[in-house]
């Protein structure tokens, strides 16, 4: 048994994962919910890469595949005003968490109707309005920020939890370090999830980490430590329910480890010299996709035809964005500046 979060707010078999129900996760609908989050994340990145190559998309596009069991599990535990921090890799915590889609691709797009009026682009995403405090082209920049967030509520003595997303480069930051100490002597509402896809840009882990166990970074501050398969969705979303519960009980931080592959480069056209075809098809084996589409059949929850009319009802899910944003207009030149520097208070310099 595990706790998900649902609702009745569908479109195209899509569900806001907000209301929180106890469920078994063997249960048909729970579990269907769960992969079209998966496979809507998978899709969502394999159609931006199509686009990048014909030229659509301004700048640079880091995507998500291989590692959507991350987002989706650990989101999945969230409620709406809980908050997450993410990364130049973070289309897939954005979906995860509730974003609205047409507004994502907009943004990608450089669009006026994206969520952040065209001004953030595929790297700086945020929706407030779903807890999403923003992604950051600054590698592991969102450890500080959700830092601060996790001050604020505890001094609001709310409940609410903050994820924050980084990677295995990113570990060695030392913002990363100054973040997990302050949390940790102050007891904060912190869940840092590691996402271990073995490669900082062009260079493996084992080339820049002294230790092959990451978790032991957060021994040394003291806090609770996780590591997980971040390939199995399932066990994704147990071990990071009992770190976001603990904080939300307020036990303090958990560093969750959640060891994965990135299956594309670094960047969308990124030519991949640092590693090997051989490397990167093993690696394909275990597929969160594939894994969880095992589980689903090992249970008897779904079949192949299932698996085929979903992602056919994803497909037309996204494609519905792409033509959205196609449709909608660039911002205007004489609107740079707006949305980018905040008005001033009134009664205050």
């Amino acid at each position: 048994m595990v706790d998900i979060w649902l609702s009745d707010d569908h479109e195209l078999g899509i569900a806001s994962l907000e209301v929180p129900v106890a469920v078994d996760f063997k249960d048909i609908e729970t579990s269907l919910e769960a992969y079209r989050k998966l496979l809507l994340i998978r899709t969502f990145e394999e159609t931006l890469e199509a686009l990048f190559a014909k030229g659509k998309i301004p700048g640079f596009v880091h995507t998500y595949i291989g590692q959507e069991a991350i987002a989706v599990g650990v989101c999945t535990n969230l409620r709406t005003d809980d908050y997450v921090t993410s990364t130049h890799r973070g289309h897939g915590h954005a979906i995860a968490k509730g974003i609205d889609l047409n507004g994502l691709m907009a943004e990608v797009f450089g669009k006026v109707t994206g969520i952040c009026k065209g001004r953030g682009g595929s790297m700086h995403v945020a929706d407030f309005s779903k807890g999403i405090l923003g992604a950051n082209g600054i590698v592991a920049a969102g450890t500080v920020i959700a830092a601060g967030a996790g001050l604020s509520i505890q001094t609001r003595e709310e409940d609410q939890v903050v994820i924050c997303f980084f990677g295995d480069g990113g570990i060695n930051k030392g913002t990363v370090h100054e973040a997990m100490n302050f949390c940790s002597v102050k007891k904060l509402p912190v869940v840092f999830v590691c996402e271990n896809n073995q490669y900082a840009q062009f260079t493996s882990r084992k080339l820049t980490t002294s230790v092959s166990d990451l978790s032991v970074r957060g021994v040394a501050y003291g806090m609770s430590t996780e590591s997980v398969d971040g390939n199995n969705l399932v066990e994704v979303v147990e071990v990071s329910r009992r770190a976001i519960d603990n904080a939300r009980e307020g036990l303090g931080p958990t560093l969750v480890v959640a060891d994965t592959y990135r299956f594309g480069g670094h960047y969308v056209g990124d030519p991949q010299a640092y590693r090997s075809e051989d490397e990167v098809n093993e690696s394909r084996r275990r597929d969160p996709l594939l894994l969880f589409e095992n589980y689903l059949e090992l249970h008897g929850l779904a079949d192949s035809d299932r698996f085929e009319l979903e992602k056919e009802t994803i497909s037309k899910l996204v494609n519905k964005a792409v033509m959205f944003a196609e449709q909608s207009d660039y911002p205007e030149a004489h609107t740079a500046t707006d949305y980018v520097f905040t008005d001033l208070i009134e009664g205050r310099q």
